[in-house]
């Protein structure tokens, strides 16, 4: 059967769609709220769709679609078929699959430590965590406050009252209370264990309220080293909990996600907060392949973070799947290994979800999709507001060292990121390789000169700056100077058969502007360079013919690249300006000293460069440069 016939079959109904090449291989899979109206989209005879996807779009060979019941079967089928297939061009998770979690171990005088292996064994664990640096301060606290075993012993009734195990060094150093020779009951071990488990929960307030109970108490008993102990601890704890404050001390509660999106990367951010403290914070990289819809990604990256951790809707078709038609068979879409209790803690497949795990979830804009049990919204004010901010600066980051590490590890793929943003937000057909920055440089219209920078492959290319000494403007005319520098520089290039560049920018308004497509006109270049203009009030950048100014992220590449190159232009510029004005500074009162000719004025000049020096210099190293009569001119002038 051919697409065509398949597009009439396809019903209006919730669903994911799987596209196939000529060789069977799954390019890419999707979800849609009604199967028909999507899929019919992409084999409309249209230009909206970019290069990508229309690259996609002509390697389909068949479609495949399953119907399912609600939207939420089908972003959950999505993701475990997304997993499954690999598809070329979906969405790709760069995550390296090994975030840190810290166990909490299912044994006798628990354990816990930092890992990477997830394993089924009723054990506790908390994270993912950000980074393995985070994870292990929280385990450098939970050691400094309790004193835990790390042996790997199997510690049974039988091994400890058979005197199978000697004590270690740890006791001796007292950062162990030596279980493994019965030097304290499981029950007292185990409270330990509790205290450990609500600081990994966050509930380290209600914990600093105990320890400064058992500090009076201990106090009020005369044991002043066990109240000091305390005290240590309840200050170590107040430590802790003070960075971990978001806001302030509200009994805030959400689940916060954030996205970034730069050209075909997106960079995310998802924040647990609890109490008003954030005891939860990762950050993903996905690649987008083809073009998707904003909302479509945050529910993809929702999904994702909600599958890693859990923290569904107790409804049973996520807790421990849902029966469903899987590429013809019938089987569970969703195996989640773990999920939030509402406690905090880890709970495993069949368990129910509590009443009380965390409904609210702050997002920048609305997703596609709806999570059941999830009140969904988009804070506009108030400390919820400046969490969503907080995540977002936390993307933001990512994204910085992302562009970073690119720029060190494949500069070339950066400076291509770059072209390519500034391309799309200037809305060029060609991508700005070759890009030349003007100034103009004078004092009430003395010593006028005009500068050039180029920019190649978005980084300087200082052998090809250029200086104008300005020849045919009188007085102050900031417009006309412009019009005579580039009308110089390419008409030179014109001349010379030299390559032009593809985007020019001059620092002014639209007067300068004016005169630089005046400029190009004449030389019959106003189709062939596209020109803009930067004013220094807002950063906001003239386009010919706009009547109205077009206002870039401040923090774009796009702008920085383009201030980058302003600041270029006006520092070179002015370098030479003030290099002019200052030898003609000199040379002017040079020439007015009595018995100094041009040969004396050009060896003092070269020698001192200034006049400050000059009047500074020792009467000898004056006459070494010229005579003693020169000297003793210059000595009576000075």
């Amino acid at each position: 059967m051919d697409i065509e016939h398949k597009l009439k079959l396809i019903p209006e109904t919730p669903g994911v769609y799987r596209f196939r090449d000529k060789t069977g291989t799954v390019i890419y899979v999707g979800k849609a709220k009604n199967l028909k109206r999507r899929v019919t989209q992409y084999f409309h005879k249209s230009n909206s769709h970019n290069v990508k996807t229309r690259v996609m779009i002509s390697k389909i060979a068949d479609l495949e679609y399953t119907v399912v019941d609600t939207e939420g079967d089908a972003l959950l089928l999505e993701n475990n078929l997304i997993k499954k297939y690999q598809p070329r061009y979906n969405i790709l998770l760069k995550d390296s699959k090994s975030y840190p979690w810290i166990v909490v171990k299912n044994e006798p005088f628990p354990r816990v430590f930092v890992t990477r292996n997830f394993v089924k064994d009723k054990s506790l664990y908390f994270g993912p965590y950000g980074s393995t640096f985070h994870a292990r301060a929280l385990i450098v606290l939970i050691n400094n406050l309790y004193r835990l075993r790390t042996c790997k012993h199997a510690l049974t009734d039988d091994k400890i009252n058979g005197g199978k195990y000697k004590v270690c060094l740890d006791y001796h150093l007292g950062k162990c209370l030596a279980p493994c020779v019965g030097k304290i009951s499981a029950v007292r071990y185990n409270e330990q264990i509790d205290s450990v488990i609500r600081i990994l929960k966050g509930d380290t307030a209600s914990l600093i309220k105990e320890m400064d109970v058992k500090m009076l108490n201990a106090a009020a008993s005369l044991d002043f080293e066990g109240a000091q102990e305390f005290k240590d601890k309840k200050e170590m704890l107040e430590r802790h909990y003070q960075k971990s404050l978001v806001v302030n001390s509200s009994m805030i509660n959400a689940d916060v996600f954030s996205i970034i999106f730069d050209n075909n990367d997106v960079f995310c951010n998802f924040m647990r907060v609890k109490n008003g403290a954030i005891i939860q914070s990762l950050n993903l990289l996905l690649k987008m392949r083809i073009e998707e819809e904003q909302s479509s990604v945050l529910s993809s990256f929702m999904m994702e973070i909600y599958l890693k951790l859990g923290g569904l809707s107790s409804s049973k078709k996520y807790s421990s799947g849902a029966d469903v038609v899987v590429d013809g068979l019938t089987g569970s879409a969703s195996k989640i290994v773990a999920f939030d209790r509402s406690d905090g803690s880890k709970g495993f497949e069949g368990e129910e979800l509590g009443d009380d795990y965390i409904k609210e979830v702050l997002v920048p804009f609305m997703p596609d999709q709806e999570f059941e049990g999830k009140n969904i919204h988009v804070p506009l004010k108030g400390d919820k507001a400046a969490l969503l901010e907080l995540s977002r600066k936390n993307a933001a980051r990512m994204k910085f060292e992302q562009l970073k590490n690119e720029a060190f590890v494949s500069p070339k793929e950066h400076s291509d990121r770059i072209v390519e943003n500034l391309r799309k937000d200037l809305n060029m057909k060609e991508a700005p390789y070759h890009i030349e920055c003007f100034d103009n440089s004078n004092i009430q219209g003395t010593y006028p000169v005009g500068s050039c920078v180029v920019f190649k492959n978005a980084a300087p290319s200082k052998k090809d700056y250029r200086r104008f000494n300005i020849k045919t403007v009188i007085g102050a005319d900031d417009f006309a100077s412009m019009k005579e520098t580039l009308n110089r520089r390419y008409s030179r290039l014109l001349r010379e058969n030299q390559p032009l560049p593809q985007l020019v920018i001059v620092d002014g308004g639209k007067g300068q502007v004016g005169k630089a497509m005046e400029a190009l006109r004449e030389l019959g270049l106003e189709d062939k360079i596209k020109l803009i203009g930067i004013a220094k009030r807002l950063e906001e950048l003239i386009i010919p013919g706009d009547p109205y100014p077009l206002f870039l992220d401040k923090n774009s590449s796009s702008l920085k690249l383009i201030m980058q190159l302003r600041d270029e232009a006006h520092r070179f510029g002015i370098t030479f300006h003030r290099d002019k004005r200052s030898k003609g500074q000199i040379e002017t009162e040079l020439s007015q000293i009595p018995g100094i000719g041009p040969v004396t004025e050009e060896k003092l000049l070269a020698r001192f460069k200034t006049m400050k020096r000059m009047r500074e210099a020792s009467y000898e190293s004056i006459k070494e440069v010229t005579n003693k009569k020169i000297a003793d001119i210059l000595q009576k002038h000075f």
